[in-house]
């Protein structure tokens, strides 16, 4: 299972997104501060563990998906935005 990090454009679209990862089955999905080497948009993510970045679970205000790879981040998507 890999672990990826979702960013966002707003706070609440990183709080919907977790509850509907949590609620998918990933119970140790949580937000965090967003590391500055990823983004600063509004400064929270979500952390998570799947077998894919389940990107239909996460509100529109999705920014990215990267997937942790050791001490980097490989960006997996990005929105069109």
């Amino acid at each position: 299972m890999d672990q990826y990090v979702a960013t966002f454009h707003t706070h609440l679209a990183a709080l919907r997104s977790c509850r509907a990862v949590q609620k998918a089955g990933d119970t140790g999905a949580r937000m965090a501060p967003v590391p500055r080497r990823l983004s600063s948009s509004c400064g929270t993510c979500l952390f998570y563990q799947g077998e894919e970045p389940m990107v239909p679970l996460m509100d529109p205000d999705l920014e990215a998906v990267y997937r942790a790879e050791g001490a980097a981040y490989l960006l997996v998507y990005q929105s069109a935005e």
